[in-house]
């Protein structure tokens, strides 16, 4: 089962729970960068009342403008970043129960900020150290490192043949624009992804998963990460 997804900062529990359900994710970095998608931020949801949140931004530099790809953009003050992303996030988590595993997570990624101002590595390494905590066991991969096609399928095709795997794990935005053709031409089934809506989830496409974390632990979050995988897995008829 293979995801191919952006590096998102603290990604949306959504986005999560497609790359938590994937036995391989394909880090799509080399597309064009985009300012109001979430490789460069995150919504900070409150403790005990999701409705209210707040955005953690990395301020970042295109250095081709419109044009820069993902993987060519850069933190404009990692000096900053890294205290914005630490005042923020111990004021919104500090208190929780969880803070451990919380910690056990912005630790690694602050580690990354001191050594780089690539924006999409440091993106990659909070899911990377999100998955870490939730005992994930799957591979990533590059997609840069993959032979694929331009076309928008052909190369979703291309990259999840390239990584071994079967089956490609397509989310709700994917589903109302995924060509199925490339796939089946290389006996790659299409699986649909998507959550639930009620308890965590129903902000779960718009706050980060770190919230998740802080509400439940990280004992409860992977139980529910399995849940969603299991069920998509089971409901999820290949095309």
């Amino acid at each position: 089962m293979c995801a191919v997804h952006q590096p998102n900062l603290l990604p949306r529990l959504s986005t999560l729970a497609k790359v938590f359900a994937a036995d391989v994710w394909v880090v799509l970095d080399d597309v064009q960068f985009a300012r109001r998608d979430y490789q460069h931020r995150t919504r900070l949801a409150d403790l005990g009342d999701a409705q209210r949140w707040r955005w953690l931004s990395l301020p970042t530099h295109l250095p081709t403008g419109r044009s820069t790809l993902i993987h060519e953009a850069r933190l404009a003050d990692p000096e900053l970043s890294i205290r914005r992303m630490t005042g923020m996030i111990h004021h919104a988590y500090r208190r929780s129960p969880h803070w451990p595993a919380v910690e056990a997570v912005l630790a690694p990624v602050l580690a990354v900020l001191a050594e780089t101002a690539r924006t999409a590595v440091v993106a990659e390494a909070s899911t990377r150290a999100l998955l870490a905590v939730l005992d994930w066991p799957g591979q990533i991969f590059y997609s840069r490192g993959l032979p694929a096609r331009t076309g928008r399928s052909e190369r979703l095709a291309d990259l999840t043949v390239a990584t071994g795997s079967t089956n490609y794990l397509c989310g709700p935005g994917g589903m109302r624009y995924i060509d199925r053709a490339p796939f089946t031409s290389q006996g790659v089934a299409v699986i649909p992804f998507s959550t639930p809506q009620d308890g965590i989830w129903e902000l779960g496409s718009r706050v980060t998963a770190l919230w998740a974390l802080a509400e439940l632990g990280p004992k409860l979050l992977a139980a529910k990460l399995r849940s969603t995988a299991e069920l998509n897995r089971c409901d999820g008829q290949p095309n």
